[in-house]
């Protein structure tokens, strides 16, 4: 399995989830078989996304897709308050 670990700072929680809410069918047809959101005790403008793939491939396409559609396109991201940083995760035999 291959994790597309995502953060990056909001502006409005309920804003950035719809936006995410939107592109469920665009994750389901990229291969995400699992999605986790997570923030930040302390920083209620911080978003944490685990995106799960069966193979590296489809989470680098996803990653291509965000970078090239989502985050470059302001309409698509409305409550994106800074920089995405991204890291391509697997997880090791025996976990």
């Amino acid at each position: 399995m291959q994790t597309l670990h995502i953060e990056h700072p909001i502006i409005d929680f309920d804003v950035w989830k719809r936006a995410f809410d939107g592109l469920a069918e665009t994750r389901a047809r990229a291969g995400v078989v699992a999605e986790r959101i997570l923030r930040p005790l302390e920083d209620a403008n911080y978003i944490v996304v685990d995106l799960d793939f069966a193979t590296a491939d489809e989470a680098e396409a996803f990653l291509a897709f965000l970078h090239e559609k989502v985050w470059a396109v302001r309409a698509n991201s409305p409550a994106l308050a800074g920089a995405p940083q991204t890291r391509m995760l697997t997880l090791e035999a025996g976990n």
